[in-house]
């Protein structure tokens, strides 16, 4: 065996024979971890060389994917209509988002169809998931719990047990005697991921990792660890909040294009199939500086509820905050509004935040957030119910987001009294009112 001392990056895994202080592939500082490789290589048999055939020969082209229904409808519209055999998921989220309720609820719904599922644990004892299962109401006989961290002693657990699905909770804390570096490095995060992944794919069972995230929110570990797997699914929301989004940020089975909706419940996660109706049923009526809007999250869309509030600022700087909405966007807004809405908020605190713990990432949501702060500062009510859709530009103007008519006919679902957006050209839509500016639009409050 031959050793040899390289330092990776913890953040991309780019390689150096000498520590440096900022990586120069994904700019991350103090990333660079010393570590000892082996550096002996073994000879691999030389593949015979293959006809080039067309694609539309192909006569599996067009076949579909054998998959196994969680039970559970939003997951399985995030996975693209199941949990496809011999895949590897790996499911990210901050601590306590509820990752490992999601995962024993899955285990417990698909034990129905499937013989027996493994669950191995390497942060949490037994006892503790078997508390937790306890709670959930989770009594199948199908789902055996496992305390181990040695990679080795895992595929012994599976070769004894044979199980048609596992889980890893989680990837991070799982080490291979073959590699001399730490548990949860980044060559033993990586090397764990390629040989659980040739498992899955070898033998037709599928494998669910749980992955820790950074404090910017991103999966820990290297970036080849999202290359690895097929499928990562992202939990997100406020954890002192009820509601969650599962996202899915690669599929190689299904689009990304979708989401689930959670709430949690003492009985854990339950599934939320109308999502506009309830978070309207939370709004309070006669208040000023709130305004609704229609977020997009993948092919759904639902109503979400902006709040604003404007403050004189006892100091010389006017402090700008939001939750759930992107305050240097915020602070684009602001300027807007003061230049071309004649809004004095050079001496105004403004506070922003999306109800229910959402975060609005689509400029969709500028003039409802514009229309919130217009209220709040003038103290004027705005008409129940009203929402609006629009993105702003520097100049003022209202430019149309995309998926503009599903927006619109969502908020017509419920009857929403007064809709204000931009132009739709050829278009005409019941309580929709057309504004072309910021302008325009502050002259209705």
């Amino acid at each position: 065996m031959k050793l040899k001392t390289i330092y990776l990056c913890q953040n991309c895994g780019q390689e150096s024979t000498k520590w440096l202080g900022r990586c120069p592939s994904c700019d991350a500082w103090n990333s660079f971890v010393e570590e000892v490789i082996n550096t002996k290589t073994e000879k691999t048999p030389s593949l015979s060389s293959g006809k080039a055939s067309p694609i539309s020969s192909l006569s599996h082209a067009h076949e579909e994917f054998v998959r196994t229904k969680t039970g559970i409808s939003e997951l399985d519209q995030v996975l693209g209509g199941g949990i496809v055999a011999g895949s590897l998921i790996l499911l990210g989220g901050e601590p306590g988002i509820g990752k490992s309720t999601l995962t024993l609820q899955i285990c417990d719904k698909i034990s129905e169809n499937l013989n027996k599922i493994i669950y191995i644990s390497g942060e949490e004892s037994a006892s503790q998931i078997s508390s937790r299962a306890k709670r959930l109401n989770i009594k199948s006989d199908k789902i055996y719990l496992v305390n181990e961290v040695n990679l080795e002693n895992i595929f012994k657990t599976i070769e004894q047990n044979e199980p048609s699905l596992i889980i890893i909770d989680s990837i991070q804390v799982i080490y291979s005697e073959n590699l001399n570096s730490n548990a949860g490095s980044i060559s033993q995060v990586r090397f764990c991921t390629e040989q659980l992944m040739n498992f899955a794919k070898k033998n037709k069972i599928p494998i669910i990792l749980i992955g820790h995230v950074t404090k910017e929110g991103q999966l820990a570990g290297p970036r080849v660890l999202e290359h690895l797997v097929d499928t990562v699914l992202n939990f997100e929301g406020d954890r002192y909040q009820h509601f969650r989004i599962l996202r899915a940020i690669k599929n190689r089975f299904g689009s990304t294009q979708e989401a689930g909706v959670f709430e949690m419940t003492e009985q854990g996660l339950q599934e939320i199939n109308n999502p506009s109706g309830l978070f309207l049923e939370e709004k309070i009526e006669n208040s000023f500086g709130t305004c609704l809007t229609c977020a997009i999250e993948g092919n759904r869309a639902f109503l979400l509820e902006v709040q604003a509030l404007t403050n004189t600022t006892p100091f010389g700087y006017p402090k700008r905050a939001s939750s759930g909405f992107d305050v240097n966007r915020l602070q684009l807004l602001i300027a807007v509004l003061q230049k071309h809405a004649n809004l004095n908020l050079s001496n105004q605190d403004v506070y922003i935040n999306v109800v229910s713990g959402f975060k609005l990432k689509e400029p969709a949501a500028d003039l409802a957030v514009c229309l919130a702060i217009i209220s709040s500062f003038k103290k004027t009510i705005l008409p129940p119910n009203t929402l609006a859709i629009g993105e702003i530009g520097l100049t003022g103007e209202i430019r149309t987001p995309n998926f503009i008519e599903k927006r619109i006919q969502e908020a017509q679902k419920f009857k929403i009294p007064k809709i204000f957006g931009p132009v739709v050209k050829g278009k005409k839509f019941k309580n929709y009112i057309e504004v072309k500016s910021i302008k325009e639009i502050s002259g209705y409050l």
